[in-house]
């Protein structure tokens, strides 16, 4: 059972708080993440626009507490005129400024909508198509993280957090100004007080949720305690554990507690500093500014907007901290998507291929020659040694053998998944990696042992072999895979939903599904990986009527580990620890005294 232990994903497949940590910026790493702006740069012209907005609304923010001095002083002279006008001027100012707001958001909006589906698409564009082992080193998690996540954090980072830097800047610059007008003293007091206060406000805030977060952490680890227990609740009690069980729990409880007081004692000091220095420091502004009010060197309307700047400059210098954490995340965010659409990538082209050419025909004469391999992370382990055979058009050959010995390696060869290490694989005298890999595996087709169908109707699973097939193609596929019958046992027949995964679908129906639709796809060489190892008898049955069909005139490579289903084949391969050890028909090889494949059908006669 897990300890609590960190680790890289959770069992949900998401990203943790690991995977999301900020990244520090730098020169290399802005470099890097700056690969992004080819997908931002058809909208920059928009974008400037938005900028332009920006400013906008910060110019009536900036001039909302100078127009607000103006009318307090005006009430404080009892100029009624100037009252009345100072007052319809701001309100011309929030009128103008929520004008101002409305196009900066649309606009920003548009563009960053725009951008992220291109960077969306592009992204999952190059996902589908890169190497096989790509994939085998990652997790699936982490690659829809980069997709979801990630594109997440961008599109905060372009709608608002790019936008709000610049103008948290220009309210700094623009704010010091109007305060050096106001009185340039009261400013330089204002600017050695409030900045740095404010400042170790965010960092003092950061450390306390790093505190949250462990204390969250612990309380995750006692919940784990707890799941793990009840799930394995029969194992406890079997062996007595329970004394163990409720100790770990308590340790763990403990734990929590001694995590919680300490963010707890945290949390105090950084209320008891904002009550003190925070409004500490403006009352030390205000102090100062009531003395110049005193000496008549400050108006009453000037303190008060003086005040208003101060507050207003206090949150944009805590805004630009947090601002430039968000940046250091969405600079990660983005290296890590850059990375993905750098990753070399198979040749595939995106559409639809109507037609194959006649050169490129496949009719299935295929050729292994002194194939050798080893997978990209495991350089150091040979799968596959000098494997060398020959299948004529039309013929079944079957390959056998324990598990790890190769078998399935051999059919990812021939879909050039990967590539031999060395050695070569031809198919009607031509070396497979002449042949456009859209051509190559459109003349193919795979029924696996473990059928996954995507999550629509079974129609639309079906179409997956050939996506312009007509109905009546659907269904004569179907019923050569021995699967209309059930599917129109349905109430909503070829239109039932068949769930994630085809989970409201029996094994036997998932394989009679995925048999059809190899049939709609007509290839010209059939991959079957232990088609039927897993299925009841009479599914067995079914399906293997169904695979008799599929198999009539097509070359057919058959991995099997029920011996029964493969002696009619016209030859048989039987391979261990990546070499074939024995080759023939089911006949040829009973013959061998002591040979692997006897040895193999005799322990399954004598189980069964």
């Amino acid at each position: 059972m897990a300890r609590g232990q960190d680790a890289p994903e959770d069992l949900s497949g998401k990203a943790t708080d690991t995977d999301k940590k900020s990244k520090r910026i730098t020169k290399e790493s802005f470099k890097r993440a700056a690969r992004v702006w080819k997908f931002f740069r058809p909208y920059r012209a928009r974008y400037f626009i938005g900028f332009i907005f920006l400013v906008l609304t910060s110019l009536t923010t900036l001039a909302f507490p100078w127009m607000l001095g103006k009318l307090v002083d005006a009430g404080g002279h009892k100029y009624f005129d100037a009252i009345n006008e100072d007052a319809y001027i701001l309100f011309g100012l929030f009128f103008l400024q929520s004008i101002f707001s409305y196009f900066r958001v649309t606009i920003f909006v548009y563009v960053t909508e725009n951008t992220l589906a291109s960077i969306r698409q592009a992204t999952y564009s190059r996902l589908v198509r890169l190497h096989m082992d790509f994939f085998s080193q990652r997790r699936i998690g982490e690659l829809t993280s980069r997709i979801t996540s990630d594109v997440t954090m961008l599109q905060d980072l372009f709608t608002t957090t790019i936008a709000e830097f610049f103008r948290q800047i220009f309210m700094i610059v623009g704010g010091v100004t109007l305060l050096a007008l106001i009185s340039f003293k009261l400013m330089l007091i204002m600017l050695s007080i409030v900045p740095v206060v404010a400042i170790s406000a965010v960092f003092f805030g950061r450390y306390i949720r790093k505190l949250s977060k462990q204390t969250q952490d612990k309380v995750a680890e006692s919940n784990t305690i707890v799941e793990e227990t009840m799930q394995a609740i029969a194992t406890v009690k079997a062996f007595a554990n329970e004394f163990f069980e409720t100790l770990r729990h308590k340790k763990s409880t403990e734990a929590v507690v001694k995590q919680a007081v300490i963010g707890g004692k945290a949390r105090a000091a950084f209320i008891a500093f904002i009550i003190f220095c925070m409004f500490g420091s403006i009352v030390a502004v205000i102090w100062r500014a009531s003395i110049l009010m005193a000496k008549g060197q400050l108006s009453s309307g000037n303190m008060f907007g003086f005040v208003l700047y101060t507050a207003f400059l206090g949150a944009s210098f805590a805004g630009i901290a947090e601002l430039y954490a968000t940046l250091q995340k969405a600079i990660g965010a983005t290296e890590r998507l850059m990375d993905i659409l750098e990753e070399p990538f198979e040749e595939i082209a995106i559409k639809e291929i109507d037609a194959v050419p006649a050169n490129l025909k496949i009719e299935g004469n295929v050729v292994f020659s002194e194939v050798h391999f080893n997978y990209p992370s495991r350089k150091d382990f040979n799968v596959l040694n000098g494997i060398s055979f020959s299948i004529k058009q039309g013929e079944t050959i079957a390959i056998v053998g324990p598990s790890g010995a190769g078998k399935t390696t051999m059919t990812q060869l021939m879909l050039r998944f990967y590539d031999p290490t060395s050695g070569s694989i031809t198919i009607d005298d031509k070396n497979i990696k002449d042949y456009p890999l859209s051509i190559l595996r459109s003349q193919m087709a795979l029924v696996p042992q473990d059928v996954l169908l995507f999550g629509g109707t079974i129609k639309e699973n079906i179409l997956y072999g050939k996506h312009k097939a007509t109905e009546k193609e659907v269904e004569e596929a179907a019923r050569k895979a021995n699967a209309h019958d059930f599917i129109m046992s349905f109430p909503q027949k070829y239109e039932t939903l068949v769930g994630e995964r085809g989970i409201s679908l029996s094994g036997g129906q998932r394989q009679r599904i995925a048999i059809a639709r190899a049939v709609l796809r007509n290839p010209a060489i059939l991959i079957l990986d232990e088609a039927t190892s897993s299925l009841d008898s009479e599914s067995e049955r079914l399906v293997q009527e169904a695979l008799d069909k599929l198999m009539e005139g097509r070359t057919s490579f058959v991995i099997a580990h029920r011996l029964s289903t493969i002696r009619k084949a016209d030859k048989i391969l039987v391979l261990e620890k990546g070499v074939i050890k024995e080759s023939g028909t089911h006949e040829q090889l009973m013959q061998i005294p002591d040979g692997l494949y006897r040895s193999l059908s005799k322990l399954q006669f004598e189980l069964n």
